[in-house]
């Protein structure tokens, strides 16, 4: 007996020598932390395209018009967003809590009802139906509006009732000829009109300066009566386009809808208001996907409204592919050299020693900090001397003294230097000893030797401190609001006017957009599935960007490696 547990005891003992336990257990937790990541993307991923499918819309009817959230209304239709346990005590403490399930609708109308939702318990619920003639109208004011429709009345005087044929191909037909005015007009204004009003500011800045100077040559005079000749062009060609899009205008509030709500209250809506509008309880499965598809795309694609809670984040997602663009080309130079110099021409000792600590000091520091920073060092110093140099006609408005997409991409690059400079320093003393050597024993140079054999084999590495610095920089939101992200941009950093790349302009970042969605719209609660979609995307973007320079760093690995044979 003795004997066997001599055995089994040298037997566990050669087992923990090994570290076996201690591998199951690191698997274990690297098998729980893929587990959390999965379902944290998958709930965002949910959450974040669950909102562009036509969900089935429910008609409630309540015993009295005090059961529901809403007072008033004992009739209520929705989007049904779940049920909830709620416990609550009546009268005293001396009285058994009341425990009840208590249902949550999405009713829309929030400029009839004051709010987008509804609560009311299960036990109060007297009948249920899905009615096939309710319609959702995603409107451009208000929010969503849930509705029956009565009658379309156009500018004609024709008016067509919902019960005929031909209505819903007419409202169809008018709603994507408004579909195309608003284009229309957003290009009047958001195109046209602009690239004239940014053509007008330069003149009235040159205008400006020559009316400071003052005692004019001759050829200056002139230029001043050119300056004022182009603008009078200018305007004309202003009140051309303005007339066009105000004519544009008019016709989008020609036709209206009239409707009459679940509740029972009569309303109507210029046609000029609604965005898109579908009857979901009779949908297929396959209109349903074109419906999610079609919402999905202007989403994407589709400029904000409504205090950015409707319409779509595309000025966001550029804003945030440029600025990491610009932090990627600032932070690579800066911290490769800084690597190279610190790993192969700095002599070591004490003071290579409290530089490295520093450095890796500064990968903790908060990012607010360096956005105190960007503000005092970027937009008020380096900005200040440019407008001075550069744009003195411009005084005192600032032009890059203020927040910009420039100075927001180097406050990140300076936030994400210590990333980029740790990791080339581990690439670079991965590279063997002995391919310096042998370079040196060739004749080669410390630099040639550095640039042809070490950093092409160091790059990978490289590349992998780029990974990491873009997926930081891209979801940092703290230091941008001091260097220029905006709530809502009018104008992209890239248009068609020159020089086309305007460096100084504030801009749309989808981390902000997240935070000013969910904690500063004024129906934040409506607002969350945009919070979800908006962080969907940001996610996508990140992995996007970080595939891009991960297939980059694969694909010069392998050369390396095919060059070494």
């Amino acid at each position: 007996m003795s004997q066997v547990k001599e055995r089994e005891n040298k037997k566990n003992q050669v087992y923990r020598e090994k570290g076996e336990p201690f591998v199951w257990f690191a698997a274990m937790g690297l098998t729980v932390g893929l587990l959390m990541v999965c379902f944290l993307f998958g709930l965002i991923a949910f959450n974040g395209t669950v909102v562009f499918w036509p969900s089935t819309i429910v008609e409630v009817e309540l015993e009295d018009q005090q059961s529901s959230s809403i007072k008033g209304q004992a009739t209520i239709a929705g989007v049904a967003e779940g049920v909830r346990t709620r416990t609550e005590r009546v009268l005293d403490d001396s009285i058994v809590p009341q425990t009840y399930l208590e249902e949550r609708f999405f009713v829309g109308n929030r400029d009839v009802y004051g709010q987008s939702f509804t609560h009311f318990r299960t036990s109060k619920v007297v009948s249920r139906k899905t009615p096939k003639e309710i319609m959702l109208i995603e409107r451009g004011e208000w929010g969503d509006a849930l509705v029956y429709p009565e009658k379309l009345q156009l500018g004609s005087g024709q008016t067509i009732q919902a019960k005929t044929q031909d209505f819903l191909g007419t409202l169809g037909r008018l709603v994507v000829e408004v579909k195309d005015r608003r284009e229309q007009i957003a290009n009047i204004d958001r195109h046209q009109i602009g690239r004239i009003n940014f053509k007008m500011r330069d003149i009235e800045l040159s205008l400006r300066y020559f009316e400071q100077k003052g005692n004019l040559s001759h050829n200056e005079q002139e230029t001043v009566l050119d300056l004022k000749n182009h603008r009078k062009e200018l305007e004309q060609q202003y009140q051309i386009l303005e007339t066009e899009a105000n004519q544009l205008r008019e016709l989008q509030s020609l036709n209206r809808l009239y409707y009459r709500l679940p509740s029972g209250e009569q309303g109507s809506i210029s046609l000029g208001d609604v965005y898109r509008f579908t009857l979901p309880n009779q949908l297929s499965f396959f209109q349903k996907v074109g419906v999610f598809l079609s919402e999905f795309k202007d989403f994407i694609f589709g400029y904000p409204r409504e205090a950015n809670t409707e319409g779509g984040i595309y000025p966001a997602i550029f804003g945030t592919f440029v600025m990491t663009l610009i932090m990627s080309i600032a932070v690579m130079p800066f911290g490769v050299i800084a690597a190279v110099y610190l790993r192969e021409y700095a002599k070591q000792g004490p003071l290579v020693r409290a530089v490295r600590i520093s450095v890796n000091n500064l990968a903790g520091v908060p990012s607010i900090v360096f956005g105190v920073f960007g503000l005092g060092f970027f937009v008020y110093l380096l900005g200040g001397t440019i407008d001075q140099i550069f744009y003195s006609k411009a005084l005192p408005s600032p032009t890059f003294g203020a927040g910009g997409i420039l100075w927001a991409g180097l406050t990140l690059a300076l936030l994400n230097v210590p990333v980029v400079i740790v990791a080339t320093e581990e690439a670079l003393s991965a590279v063997s000893r002995g391919v310096r050597e042998g370079a040196l024993a060739c004749g080669a140079s410390k630099w040639q030797t550095i640039q042809s054999l070490v950093l092409p084999a160091s790059l990978p590495g490289i590349l992998t401190g780029l990974v990491l610095a873009m997926a930081r920089g891209a979801g940092e939101v703290a230091p941008l609001m001091l260097v220029g992200v905006v709530a809502l941009a009018p104008n992209l950093p890239i248009d068609g006017n020159f020089p086309f790349i305007h460096l100084e302009r504030s801009f749309m970042h989808l981390g902000f957009h997240i935070y000013d969605v969910g904690f500063q719209s004024p129906d934040s609660e409506a607002a969350i599935p945009m919070v979800f979609a908006t962080t969907l995307v940001l996610i996508a973007l990140i992995i996007v960007l970080n595939l891009s320079a991960i297939l980059l760093r694969n694909h010069i690995r392998k050369k390396n490696q095919a060059s070494a044979f």
